[in-house]
């Protein structure tokens, strides 16, 4: 401090702080030499604290409210300094203003995914972000604990510990609260509600309590999406057999896109199943039942000379998917198996007549399907 400064303390003696600033938390009030004169008025306002400190130890906490500092009012401090008999000098102590008011402008959010386990959809990566309020509920120790000597502490040095701090607690509120995925948007507040308590216990020995903690938004990969999705459109169908027909649907456009052996094949498999069933449709049949296609079949009459032999059957494709085997699927059902996400160019697949598994880029027979779909992302740095 200049030599202005040290006039001017010898003639203030009014000890306050209005808070100017959105951000600060702790403020030192600047006296030249920390020289506090007898007799000063301490203006504490609401939402605020002054702690005063002597020769490095906490001596006194003042709440709201005007005070004139005297040894009868700072019996801590007079025990340090020795005081006797109407001690008139200034005495040496520094005088820290807290504000006790909500910090209501900190975010956070998941820089990589948490993983949960999920009862219908396994393990399940999930990331995460929102708000949080934070608010001082102990001076003393937030000097003790954050604040030390510094002159003026600010929001954005203890935000990044809260942050780390929530992403550290966030992936066991979450497994802990038995959600379903599908109903985390639903339980929001109530998550929201659990990680502020357990944040606010672990944060007790800083003086900083977590009063509201906000999660705006829980977001899965796009594949957990896509099978979402795919729950969903099964759902509104109601039964497999007008789920196998919207996928069917679906393949056309996919044929049409693939044009050459394989989409001709399967185009002209997909317009036989659908023309199949507008006959039957229209004569009033169905298709047969599970019970009539596993009752012994009967013998065909013999085919009359100008009658060509039937088509060769169509081969069967077994897929691995999440480590489990599914199958057999024709070339109609591969189709709906790719615009459902489960059929990808790294899906390991397998047909009679292969020596071992093979991942489906690298089978002839399934070029044609996997044209539209993109190679697997490169590795992220």
């Amino acid at each position: 401090m200049g030599l202005m400064d040290r006039i001017r303390g010898e003639f203030i003696d009014i000890i306050e702080w209005t808070d100017d600033g959105r951000d600060t938390i702790v403020w030192r009030f600047p006296r030249y030499g920390n020289e506090i004169k007898m007799g000063a008025r301490l203006v504490v306002r609401e939402s605020q604290v002054a702690v005063f400190v002597n020769e490095g130890r906490l001596a006194d906490v003042y709440q709201p409210g005007t005070y004139t500092l005297s040894t009868q009012n700072m019996p801590v401090l007079s025990t340090l300094k020795g005081w006797k008999h109407g001690f008139e000098s200034p005495f040496k102590a520094e005088v820290y203003f807290v504000t006790t008011r909500q910090f209501t402008d900190f975010k956070w959010g998941t820089q990589n995914p948490v993983i949960l386990r999920d009862a219908e959809f396994g393990m399940v990566r999930v990331r995460a972000f929102g708000t949080f309020a934070a608010k001082v509920v102990d001076a003393a120790a937030l000097l003790r604990e954050l604040v030390g000597t510094d002159p003026q502490f600010r929001t954005e040095e203890v935000g990044e510990h809260l942050r780390q701090l929530i992403v550290s607690k966030l992936g066991s509120a979450l497994g802990s609260a038995g959600v379903p995925l599908l109903d985390l948007a639903a339980r929001q507040d109530g998550i929201g509600r659990q990680l502020a308590e357990a944040l606010t216990q672990e944060l007790t020995s800083t003086g900083i309590a977590i009063p509201r903690f906000y999660i705006e938004n829980i977001s899965v990969p796009p594949e957990v999406e896509a099978a979402i999705d795919t729950r969903s459109r099964m759902g509104i169908t109601g039964n497999l057999d007008d789920y196998a027909k919207l996928q069917a649907a679906d393949a056309i456009p996919l044929a049409a896109a693939n044009p050459g052996t394989g989409g001709d094949a399967l185009g002209l498999g997909v317009g036989m199943a659908l023309g199949q069933r507008v006959v039957q449709s229209m004569s009033g049949t169905t298709a047969p039942s599970a019970s009539a296609a596993q009752a012994p079949a009967q013998p065909a009459p013999a085919p009359a000379a100008d009658v060509p032999p039937p088509l060769p059957t169509a081969p069967r494709w077994f897929l691995a998917v999440a480590g489990q085997q599914q199958g057999p699927y024709d070339e109609n059902a591969l189709a709906g198996q790719v615009a459902a996400g489960n059929l990808t160019r790294a899906t390991l697949v397998w047909r009679s007549g292969q020596a071992a598994w093979q991942p489906a880029d690298q089978v002839p027979e399934l070029a044609s399907l996997l044209a539209d779909v993109p190679p697997p992302l490169p590795p992220q740095g």
